[in-house]
Formats: C-alpha cells, structure tokens, sequence
C-alpha cells in the first residue's frame, strides 16, 4: 500500500469545515437564565437539547425563588420546600411527590458535576412559576406570580368589593 497525499480539495473542504466549527464554538454561548428578572447564578448551566428541551440546576433555581433545598446522598432524594409547598425528587426516577401527591416527571432528574438537573416544566408544575425558554437569545425566563395579580378565574371587580 502506498501513501497517497490529500487532494487540495479535500484539504480545502476540511479547512472550511474546522472553521464553521470554531466560530460556531466561539459564539455560542451558555444559556442565560433570569429569574424575575434577575439573573440566576450557578456554577453548572442549564443543559438543552435539540428538542429545546431545558434542564436547570435545581438548587439554584429554588434559591432564587426563595426555597430550602435538602438532598440525602444516600437515598439520592432532594426535597424542595418553598412556603408549604414541597417537591421532592429522587435522582434517576421519573416519580416525584408534590405536596405529598404523586406526580410524574417528563424526565427523570440526573447530576451534572455534582448538580442535581429538572426539567423546566416540573419547576413550573412545582412552584406556580411561567417559565419560557427562548432557544434564539439562548435565555430561559422565570416569572412568579405578582403579588397583587387576581387569582384565576376572578376578576378585579370582585378582588375590590
């Protein structure tokens, strides 16, 4: 067998294609996430997926909602307390408990460097948030309910009489 050099057109398509790469890895960026409108610092970022599926790290996204965040190593259980709300988890299992009810997860929490990861809708479901998640500007948005916003179904008419 002989050694045969590279043609100069695959030399060029390889170069082409290293290079798409390394802009595509210099401009992307971690998705940001904002809380109320604050952004949400953590050491491990929310993971997505091409389905634009998003998973952020629990106990930062109920530190900034203002939860307790308890995780038992031996049992891989994490319990999320918020007001009298409480959500627990356990890592690798779809069935979770909220407020002492079964509930089941889209996906089943897993770790990441230590961080215990949930989907962004079981935030949702668990902590009466509206969650978006905006796949261009690489930004998941979390709002809680405004204090002075009339529960559903009733109107301001009859919150001031």
């Amino acid at each position: 067998m002989t050694y045969a050099a590279p043609s100069l057109k695959s030399l060029a398509l390889t170069g082409v294609v290293a290079f798409v790469a390394s802009v595509g890895l210099f401009v992307s960026r971690p998705v940001d996430v904002l809380v109320d409108g604050t952004r949400m610092e953590s050491d491990v970022p929310p993971v997505t997926t091409a389905r634009n599926e998003v998973y952020v790290p629990l106990r930062s996204i109920a530190d900034a909602l203002g939860a307790r965040t308890m995780l038992d190593r031996q049992t891989n259980q994490v319990v999320v307390v918020r007001a009298s709300d409480a959500l627990r988890v356990r890592i690798g299992s779809v069935h979770a408990t909220l407020d002492g009810m079964p509930m089941t997860l889209d996906r089943a929490p897993f770790e990441v460097r230590g961080r215990v990861m949930v989907g962004l809708r079981t935030v949702a479901r668990a902590f009466g948030v509206r969650v978006s998640y905006d796949p261009v500007a690489g930004r998941v948005t979390v709002m809680t309910p405004d204090l002075g916003e009339a529960p559903p179904g009733t109107s301001l008419t009859s919150v001031t009489q």
